[in-house]
C-alpha cells in the first residue's frame, strides 16, 4: 500500500525545535539567545517601507496576476547584476522569479527528476532539499565533506549512477558557512557536464561572501545554462522573508519547464515582494553593504572568541555567511544535547542530526549556530554559556 508523499519525509526541523521552547521559563538576566534559524527578525528598512507603501497603494498590477515567471523588469534587473557580478552573460530569458529559493529548488527538481532518480546532495545538508526529494520520489546520495566541509568533485564521481540526475551544493554553506572555492565549482561544473547532469547552486547568501569579488566564473562559460542550474533569494538580502521572492537561473529550455511547475503551485509569484526585490536593486546598493560588513564583523566575533570552546573540546568545524557549525566534546548526542541547552543554557540551536541522514553518526557530535540575529555582545555572551554547560 502506497504512503502519502508528506509521510515520507521529517518534520520541519525549526518547527520541531521551536516546541522544545514549549513550559520553558527563562530568567530576566538570562534571556533566550535563538541562534535557531537563519532568517532576519527585522522588517526592511524604511525606505523599502516607505515604497512599498506608496506600490500598494499607487501600483493597482501589485494586487493582480501576473507572468508566471516574474516582472520582466526584476528577471532584467536580475540578469544584468548577475552579469556584472560574475563576468559573464545572463539573459532576462535565462532568469525567473520564484516564491522564494526553497519553491526554486523545488521547480528544478520537477524538471530533472522521475520517481527512483537520485540526487547527490553533500553532507551535512540544508534539510529542505533533502524533505523535498524524499516528497519527490527521489533518493537523496549523500556526499560525506570531511573535516573542512568541501566537497570533493572526484568523491561525487564514485556516487554517480545512471539514475543520477544532478548534484547540489550550497556556497555559502547551509548548515556549514563554509565558502566552496572557484576551483571545487568548476570541478563540479566539469564532472556534471561530462557525466550529462545538472549542477544546482544554491546562492541564497551570496551577498554575505566574505571574498571580495565574484565567488566563482561558471557564468564566464558561453555555454553555462547547458549544466548550471543557479537559485538565489531575495529574503536574506533584504529582510523580505515574508513576501517570499526568489531566484532560478537557467536555460530558457528549462525555465519553460520551470513555467509549467510554478502556474500549478503559485500562479505567480508575490507580486509586492517582486516590485520590492526590484527597488532594493536599484536604491539598497549601500546598505546591503554595511548588511554585510556587520556579518562580516560576527563572523569575525566567532572566530575571535572561539578559542575559549575549543580550550573545552569543541571544535569550529565552518564558519560564514549566518553559520557557525560546531563539533561539540560530550557524549550526549546532539539531539539530546540542544534540547538540554534550551533549559541549562537559554539557548535554542539546532542539533547536527537534522542536516544528515539518521543513519549519519557524525551529525551525533554537531551543532549549528545562526549568528545573523545576534550581535557582538550576543556570540559573547553566546560562548561564555556554551563554554559554562555541562550536561
Amino acid at each position: 500500500m502506497s504512503i502519502p508523499r508528506t509521510a515520507t519525509t521529517f518534520a520541519p526541523p525549526v518547527m520541531e525545535a521551536r516546541r522544545w521552547l514549549d513550559g520553558v521559563t527563562h530568567p530576566v538576566d538570562r534571556p533566550l539567545l535563538n541562534v535557531s534559524q537563519a532568517a532576519p527578525v527585522d522588517a526592511p528598512p524604511a525606505p523599502m517601507l516607505e515604497a512599498m507603501a506608496q506600490i500598494v497603494l499607487t501600483d493597482p498590477a501589485a494586487h493582480l496576476y501576473g507572468p508566471v515567471l516574474g516582472l520582466p523588469d526584476l528577471r532584467a534587473a536580475i540578469a544584468d547584476r548577475w552579469s556584472q557580478s560574475y563576468g559573464g552573460h545572463v539573459g532576462p530569458d535565462q532568469v525567473a522569479i520564484t516564491s522564494g529559493c526553497n519553491q526554486a529548488f523545488a521547480a528544478a527538481i520537477a524538471t530533472l527528476c522521475g520517481e527512483g532518480d537520485e540526487v547527490i546532495l553533500p553532507v551535512p545538508y540544508y534539510f529542505n532539499h533533502a524533505m523535498w526529494l524524499d516528497m519527490s520520489g527521489v533518493a537523496t546520495v549523500p556526499l560525506p565533506t570531511g573535516p573542512g566541509l568541501i566537497p570533493n568533485a572526484d568523491a561525487a564521481a564514485a556516487l554517480i549512477t545512471d539514475r543520477t540526475r544532478a548534484i547540489a551544493l550550497v556556497s555559502p554553506n547551509n548548515p556549514g558557512g563554509v565558502e566552496y572555492p572557484a576551483a571545487t565549482l568548476s570541478a563540479f561544473r566539469d564532472l556534471c557536464r561530462s557525466r550529462g547532469i545538472a549542477l544546482i547552486l544554491d546562492e541564497t547568501y551570496r551577498d554575505f561572501d566574505s571574498r571580495t569579488g565574484a565567488a566563482h566564473d561558471l557564468f564566464t562559460d558561453p555555454g553555462w545554462d547547458d549544466t548550471l542550474i543557479q537559485l538565489y533569494s531575495f529574503s536574506k538580502a533584504y529582510r523580505l522573508t515574508g513576501h517570499r521572492v526568489g531566484a532560478i537561473t537557467g536555460s530558457p529550455a528549462r525555465l519553460a519547464e520551470v513555467e509549467k511547475f510554478l502556474d500549478t503551485v503559485a500562479i505567480c509569484p508575490n507580486q509586492l515582494g517582486q516590485r520590492a526585490a526590484l527597488w532594493g536593486m536599484r536604491n539598497l546598493d549601500r546598505w546591503l553593504a554595511g548588511e554585510r560588513a556587520e556579518i562580516l564583523d560576527r563572523r569575525a566575533a566567532i572566530t575571535d572568541h572561539f578559542p575559549q570552546l575549543a580550550e573545552r573540546g569543541w571544535r569550529l568545524a565552518g564558519c560564514g555567511a549566518y553559520f557557525a557549525y560546531l563539533e561539540h566534546p560530550f557524549e550526549l548526542p546532539s539531539d539530546r544535547l540542544a534540547q538540554a541547552l534550551v533549559a541549562g543554557a537559554g539557548i535554542l540551536c539546532l542539533p547536527g542530526t537534522m542536516f544528515r541522514p539518521a543513519a549519519d553518526p557524525a551529525g551525533r557530535r554537531e551543532l549549528r549556530i545562526a549568528f545573523a540575529n545576534i550581535d557582538r555582545a550576543g556570540i559573547v555572551e553566546l560562548f561564555a554559556r556554551l563554554a559554562a554547560f555541562a550536561p
